[in-house]
């Protein structure tokens, strides 16, 4: 991937572009709420309910939860989902993989026309 590209990949993050951004820690959560409900979240998560789990950790900002609900959708083959994960998770080690994926076959599509 070319530097030019992984720079404009780069500059989308925080900007409404390849991700919906607007997700968001609740900010009115105590941090004995935000425990709580990140409990809830993986017993959740551990009985294999990852939609429900996927809401708390979003409403709380559980960054770890996050990233196993995004580990959860690379198993599913699913990186788009897996990408939002990990994006709002601020995980890059995670999440840069998959942007360079996209650049190969944005590339590949590029190159075919």
């Amino acid at each position: 991937m070319t530097d030019d590209f992984k720079k404009q990949i780069q500059d989308k993050q925080g900007v409404q572009g390849f991700i919906k951004v607007t997700d968001s820690p609740v900010s009115a959560l105590t941090t004995e709420q935000k425990a709580v409900l990140n409990r809830k979240g993986n017993v959740f998560y551990n009985e294999g309910d990852i939609e429900n789990a996927r809401r708390i950790f979003v409403a709380t900002g559980y960054s770890d939860g996050l990233t196993r609900v995004g580990d959860k959708y690379m198993e599913k083959k699913e990186g788009i989902k897996a990408l939002k994960q990990y994006f709002l998770a601020h995980n890059k080690k995670k999440s840069e993989p998959i942007y360079e994926d996209l650049a190969k076959i944005i590339s590949i599509m590029l190159k075919d026309d």
